[in-house]
Parts: structure tokens; sequence; C-alpha cells
């Protein structure tokens, strides 16, 4: 599985920031677990958080964008995107992840990547963090997005 050698993360205070959870509303169930990992993790660190959702993982980034623009700290982008038989996987797989690399330098704000690209929902189900699942993608991006975030706040003093 991805997630070996990842760091063991400890609780964070990000007490004062603004996050931004932007997720897509495809495939629920994945989805909703996504989402709970990030509040969970957000809760637990003390930022001012608020979700909003978009159709699909394609409109991400230009929600994440006008969330930073709006003011938020961070952002963080959940979705799902599950391979098919044409090639519509790679071109949403791909919009999605460059948007939201684009967002992050064009606003020099964090993006946590919660974004999934998967070749069946068995492997979505074994990262949302819902019981049994291996990994706990949701809350990796959120501790991701608020640490750069923290990071960030100190280099600009």
């Amino acid at each position: 599985m991805s997630g070996h050698g990842a760091p063991r993360a400890e609780a964070v205070d990000a007490s004062g920031l603004s996050v931004v959870v932007i997720a897509g509303q495809w495939h629920d169930t994945i989805t909703d677990g996504l989402i709970a990992g990030a509040k969970r993790i957000l809760d637990a660190s003390g930022a001012t958080w608020r979700l909003v959702r978009v159709p699909g993982s394609f409109e991400l980034p230009v929600a994440a964008k006008a969330a930073l623009d709006a003011g938020a700290d961070a952002a963080v982008a959940l979705g799902v995107i599950i391979r098919g038989g044409t090639p519509h996987f790679d071109f949403v797989s791909s919009a999605a992840t460059d948007g939201l690399t684009r967002v992050a330098l064009d606003t020099g704000r964090p993006v946590g990547f919660g974004v999934l690209t998967l070749d069946d929902e068995q492997q979505g189900l074994d990262r949302a963090g819902l019981e049994g699942s291996k990994e706990d993608k949701g809350a990796e991006a959120a501790d991701a997005a608020i640490r750069t975030a923290l990071v960030l706040r100190d280099l600009r003093g």
C-alpha cells in the first residue's frame, strides 16, 4: 500500500488558520469518509474551517482558487476518480492535479491534495479512512494543508 513510510504526525495547533474543504459529489461513501478524516484533523487542530461541495474533481481547482482568493489560509481538495474504459479518467485526473498545483503556486497558499485516482472502487474504500480502511487520505490531506500553512506563516514572519 502506498501509505507505507508516511510520517506519523502528531496533532498540530492551527488556531487562527482558516481552511476550506472542497469535496466532489461523486462516490458518496468514499467522499464522506475523506471528509470525515479531514474534519477530525481540522477539529483537533483548532483551525476554523468550512465545507463546500462541487459537482466533481474537475471543478476542485476553480473552487479552491476562489476560497483562497477570498482569504482562506489553506484549501483541502477531496475527490474520487475511478478509471473506466475511456480516456476520461486520464483527462480528469490530469486536469484536477495540474489545476490544484497551479492554484497553490498562483496563490502562494497550500492546497491539501486528497484526490483519489483509482483503478476500482475497493482501492477508494481502502484509502477513505472508513472502518477497515488501510489509509485515511482525507486526514492526510488536511494535515498537509495546515502544516504547510503554518510553515508559510512562519516563513513570511
